[in-house]
């Protein structure tokens, strides 16, 4: 089955209103025509209205970047799929590492917001990762298989199969180290064996697996050419609309 690339941009706390606006604006100007390859950003919740509002018609998707685990209540700060979704997210971020070290959010509670997700009509985007010391250990398969098992637990196979994975090396994501392409198949297949092991086959086969680790224009085409590498999640080159744009025409190199 051919998988079509996904290019996302997570934005992370940058880009307030204003400036995230502008950044929307000038994607549209680079990318609107762009129909190679699927594109999303990722804003913050307080710009993400903005954005949606200045991609329409332009075929780039928005995401959020977490969602609380309940559907509403007395959460102070928290942000609900249902706000997302009505904000215009068509996508929603669940256990990107950030999320995992700084704020606390253990495999379980990963689980919780991928079903969240789902029922609030989001595509989740699943995050993945290892950590320096998981990997010198020989921890990663163990490490990455349960945060599968517990990210998609209770889902039926054609949930599973609608639920985006971002391979995201915690060593790499911000570093300026990157994974090499090799290293990152190695786990990407991984990955698609763990899928076909636990799931009827066409779920192995259509589950895209995004990387994610210091992707940029320069070593974006190697990574996005090993067949189970399935399109990247951007960090900091996706706050610059030239580096994105970039990324996004690597595979037409």
């Amino acid at each position: 089955m051919s998988r079509r690339l996904l290019i996302a941009g997570n934005w992370k706390m940058n880009k307030g209103p204003v400036e995230a606006e502008d950044l929307a604006r000038a994607l549209k100007a680079a990318l609107s025509d762009e129909n190679a390859v699927d594109l999303m950003v990722a804003p913050p919740s307080i710009s993400v209205v903005g954005v949606v509002s200045r991609l329409r018609h332009t075929g780039i998707l928005v995401a959020g970047q977490d969602l609380h685990t309940e559907a509403s209540g007395a959460f102070t700060g928290a942000i609900s799929g249902k706000m997302l979704r009505e904000a215009g997210c068509t996508h929603v971020l669940a256990g990107h590492s950030e999320r995992r070290k700084v704020f606390g959010d253990s495999n379980e509670v990963v689980g919780s917001k991928v079903q969240t997700a789902l029922a609030a009509g989001l595509i989740p985007i699943l995050c993945l990762g290892e950590t320096l010391e998981e990997r010198d250990a020989g921890q990663v398969d163990s490490v990455i298989h349960g945060q599968l098992q517990a990210g998609l637990a209770g889902l039926q196979a054609d949930q599973v199969a609608t639920v985006i994975l971002a391979y995201e090396p915690v060593w790499a994501i911000g570093t300026g180290r990157t994974a090499s392409p090799e290293q990152a198949q190695e786990v990407h297949a991984s990955i698609r064996s763990w899928l076909d092991q636990h799931h009827p086959s066409y779920v192995a086969q259509q589950v895209r697996i995004l990387y994610g680790g210091s992707v940029k224009p320069g070593n974006a085409s190697e990574l996005l050419g090993q067949p189970d590498i399935d399109g990247a999640l951007v960090g900091g080159a996706s706050l610059d609309a030239d580096s994105f744009t970039a990324i996004a025409k690597a595979t037409q190199l």
